[in-house]
């Protein structure tokens, strides 16, 4: 019997999912709120959650990160409206398991749970690498461990990767690590930037040409195919491919067999292929600029990698780490950081990632010369200027106000219980504050408090702050 919860504010749908899980022999538990879906979830038990996008206080899809890291780690069926599709999809970016979509029929929530069930039952048979090499990943947030899962279960395999995500998210980083857990980790990776292939010589520095092929062939070369043998072939931007060359990587791929420019016989290459994109490959198949049999090729699984922004949680971990990083490799003592310069970044949104993160860092470190410690001011101006512009939470009553509440002729309290009460006051007041302002978009106010999901969490259980509806 399998614990399964069911957060949705319908109802009816509540009343009907309970009633077919219920009979399949399992145990189900219900939410109408998101907030009270999560406490639920943290207290552990479940095995399956099924998660409405649209609840009164709050995104679903905005809580998949959070309901996946929980001490269980569900599986998640989201529930969707009519119309939601959109929604679905990036929650499977995301890592859910499937979608149903009301109306539904029993056999459309059945399937899908047996299905997830069946896939954690093998999980916690199926043996596990004890140890995931992951040089140069930095990150322990839900988004990220949900990327890590993914990683270890394609090092597993041969099947061809697509790895997507926003440029500077570590694409290649996450290349090499599916590359440095295979069973092919001796042997090269061999990165193909697309982007960088010249126009005149893209099948010889692919494919390999014997002597005398073109003008200026004074002798023959292995590809970058050939290369590849026995080991992993990383093609970086793979959308930035040529079309008559995707025409004959895709024979390549099928059939590991490729003739060099110039040559009367094929060569053979046992490679396993990861591609990586910033770009929509499903949208230019429909256009007709990526061919879509390819494109079915080299996704054989896929690994979305979350922006920056939605893993604030990170952010500092990676400062740390890539601060004494860049002062190792400049060969100076590594710097301290203050708690202004490090609160600036944690809050920016990074539309760079990853590394527009590290051009920062190293642009402070320069700007910071001999001084022993990073200041807000050693941040670049841009930075320091959104900093400003940034709608900021009005902060409570200054402390000493609350100084009046004293009595003389009442009993004085300990030092701490007073700080302790006013800190709470001060608490209480900034949330009810922050939830008005950002009408209980959990987004956006972990945005604009810069808190972690996790405590922001808390703190509105602490303080039972109520949510304004988020239309």
């Amino acid at each position: 019997m399998a614990g399964v919860l069911v957060i949705d504010d319908d109802a009816k749908i509540c009343q009907l999912l309970g009633r077919i899980i219920g009979e399949m022999g399992h145990e189900v538990s219900q939410a109408s709120t998101l907030r009270a879906g999560l406490e639920q979830v943290a207290r552990g038990g479940f095995d399956v959650v099924f998660l409405d996008l649209a609840l009164p206080d709050g995104s679903g899809l905005s809580a998949l990160p959070e309901i996946m890291a929980a001490p269980s780690a569900p599986e998640v069926v989201i529930v969707t409206g009519t119309g939601d599709r959109s929604g679905a999809e990036l929650a499977f970016k995301s890592g859910a398991w499937d979608y149903i979509q009301k109306p539904f029929l029993p056999e459309d929530v059945a399937l899908p749970l047996t299905r997830a069930l069946q896939y954690r039952q093998e999980k916690r048979t199926s043996e596990r690498p004890k140890f995931l090499r992951r040089e140069g990943i930095i990150g322990d947030s839900a988004p990220i461990k949900a990327c890590f899962e993914l990683v270890a279960q394609a090092a597993g395999t041969d099947a061809s990767v697509l790895i997507s995500g926003e440029t500077g998210t570590g694409k290649e980083l996450f290349a090499r690590a599916i590359h440095r857990n295979s069973s092919r980790a001796g042997a090269n990776f061999v990165v193909v930037d697309c982007t960088a292939l010249p126009e005149t010589l893209v099948e010889s520095t692919l494919f390999g040409h014997e002597k005398g092929a073109f003008t200026g062939a004074d002798r023959g070369r292995d590809g970058l195919i050939k290369q590849a043998d026995e080991g992993t072939l990383f093609l970086d931007e793979i959308g930035e491919l040529p079309l008559n060359i995707q025409k004959s990587f895709l024979r390549v791929l099928q059939e590991h067999r490729f003739r060099a420019l110039g040559s009367s016989h094929e060569k053979t290459s046992n490679f396993r292929l990861i591609a990586a994109t910033n770009r929509d490959l499903q949208a230019m198949a429909a256009q007709g600029s990526f061919r879509q049999d390819l494109l079915y090729r080299v996704r054989s699984l896929t690994i979305h990698l979350p922006p920056l922004r939605q893993r604030r949680e990170d952010v500092k971990a990676l400062i740390i780490h890539q601060v004494a990083q860049i002062c190792d490799h400049w060969g100076i003592e590594t710097k301290g950081i203050s708690p202004e310069f490090l609160q600036a970044l944690q809050t920016y949104d990074w539309p760079g990632n990853v590394r527009e993160l590290i051009n920062t860092l190293e642009s402070a470190l320069a700007s910071a010369a001999t001084s022993p410690t990073l200041y807000h001011k050693h941040l670049p101006p841009a930075i320091r200027l959104r900093q400003l512009r940034e709608p900021e939470v009005e902060p409570p009553a200054p402390i000493i106000e609350a100084a009046e509440d004293l009595s003389p002729e009442g009993d004085l309290p300990t030092l701490k219980e007073y700080r302790d009460s006013i800190v709470a006051e001060a608490e209480q007041k900034y949330l009810t504050e922050l939830m008005r302002r950002t009408r209980g978009s959990i987004k956006e106010a972990l945005r604009l408090s810069g808190l972690s999901s996790s405590r922001l969490h808390a703190l509105l259980k602490q303080y039972d702050t109520p949510r304004f509806r988020n239309d």
